[in-house]
């Protein structure tokens, strides 16, 4: 036996040399990628770097240690500690595990930041709980499985054709509840994000969609069309087109075309957000100019709220925004109008009679700057009346809300909050109003019979 065990591990040694070279390299890499969720490079073109390595990182921390212990374990039984590169990268790996756990830590206080920003706004006016609602789709075991799946009790129809000529990109889902039905339910409206060059509607927004059909929403994700095959504003009018259907259809899915809100993330955060700020725009309504495509509440995520190169703008990372957005998505140069990019960015459209906002941002989002979200909330503050809430999310980057992580949790929680509570002060305003008609028509009916 003790033969058979000396010649396994000098024949593990002469064949597996490599291995603890390799162990050193994944577990410099998972450090790297642990460094960068704690501090992002905020310079293009590393910018998409510090993105791609650290957004997995950060928000599945916890499943990041399981299968890095899992990883070391295998590693070591293969010979990854014969050398001094395998203890070598143990210390990176233990390194790195330490900061895991620091970042799920951070994830789970997210739900401390968005009580913050919602008790910002709560007044007797709009009537935020006191106390986080319990996730009704978000429990704990969807933390450990990350991947948004949807559960039976959720019905889609999908690709509904919301302009009529047929084409895919003018197709949107319908996501309600099999166990809540009802009639006149809140609605939701998802715009996906992608640059605006990529993206579908099958792939975003899922947590909070799953969310707010288990509390009896309506959710529609809508596509729109892409650049460089299509040039602004067909992406703002296509959205605008879905507003119009959903107010026009979803009462045929139990909807109440009286009450919608709209969402996204990156791109899909400034569609959302300036399709809210401009209801009734002739300039994105060609041949609908008169359809209401108002809202009543609006939640973007990391959204691109300034399109210039102004300081403030998307050009604080560096000109790769603006020179993309004029090659592929404009189409014209800013220098030579200026004044597209201004009315394309929400930052400049800001107004007194702008519905609720909820405003999400990572701090450590390296794709779209907090300054630019914080420049638009206080812009927006300054002339709205209405709420504008603000959650900036410590260590969250880019696309946080796509997978149902802690801080994800969080966030569908705090919005679902903030969405019940526009809901509940719209759906005050409007029997006011109905009773004032109401009033007159029975004084018109009933007043000879007094007499």
């Amino acid at each position: 036996m003790p033969s058979h065990q000396g010649g396994r591990a000098a024949g593990r040694s002469c064949d597996d040399g490599g291995v603890p070279y390799a162990y050193l390299a994944v577990t410099v890499i998972g450090a790297v990628a642990v460094a960068l969720s704690y501090r992002p490079i905020r310079r293009e073109p590393l910018t998409i770097v510090s993105f791609v390595l650290a957004s997995w990182t950060s928000e599945l921390a916890l499943q990041n240690i399981v299968w890095q212990v899992i990883a070391t374990i295998l590693f070591i039984e293969f010979g990854a500690l014969d050398s001094w590169a395998g203890w070598l990268g143990l210390a990176f790996a233990f390194a790195g595990w330490i900061g895991l756990v620091g970042l799920g830590v951070s994830g789970l206080r997210a739900a401390d930041v968005t009580a913050a920003a919602l008790a910002e706004v709560r007044s007797a006016d709009f009537p935020v709980p006191t106390q986080p609602t319990a996730p009704a789709w978000g429990r704990w075991w969807r933390v450990t499985r990350a991947i948004p799946m949807k559960s039976r009790a959720v019905q889609i129809t999908r690709n509904v054709d919301y302009w009529g000529d047929g084409r895919p990109r003018h197709r949107l889902d319908v996501y309600r509840s099999r166990l809540v039905p009802r009639e006149k339910a809140p609605v939701m409206v998802y715009v996906h994000g992608g640059g605006w060059v990529i993206g579908d509607k099958r792939e975003q927004g899922k947590p909070m969609m799953f969310e707010l059909v288990a509390r009896g929403w309506v959710c529609v994700a809508i596509n729109y069309r892409l650049s460089p095959k299509g040039t602004w504003p067909d992406h703002m009018v296509d959205v605008k087109r879905a507003l119009a259907w959903v107010k026009q259809h979803v009462a045929e899915y139990g909807g109440d075309p009286g009450f919608i809100a709209i969402s996204g993330g990156s791109a899909g955060g400034h569609l959302c957000a300036l399709a809210a700020l401009t209801a009734g725009d002739p300039a994105f309504q060609p041949g609908f100019e008169e359809a209401d495509t108002s809202v009543q509440a609006c939640v973007p995520f990391y959204g691109v709220m300034d399109l210039t190169s102004s300081p403030e703008g998307s050009a604080i990372f560096g000109p790769g925004m603006v020179e993309m957005l004029e090659k592929t998505v404009m189409k014209v140069k800013e220098s030579e109008h200026p004044e597209v990019f201004r009315a394309a960015s929400p930052t400049c459209r800001v107004h007194a009679g702008a519905p609720p906002f909820f405003v999400l941002q990572g701090a450590n989002d390296t794709l779209v700057p907090f300054e630019m979200a914080r420049t638009f909330v206080q812009r927006l503050r300054a002339v709205s009346g209405s709420p504008v809430a603000y959650a900036e999310l410590p260590l969250a980057q880019h696309a946080f809300d796509v997978v149902a992580s802690l801080r994800c949790l969080a966030t569908t929680s705090a919005v679902g909050d903030f969405l019940e509570a526009a809901r509940a002060v719209h759906a005050a305003a409007r029997p006011a109003a109905m009773d004032v008609n109401a009033t007159r028509n029975v004084s018109d009916i009933e007043s000879p019979r007094g007499i």
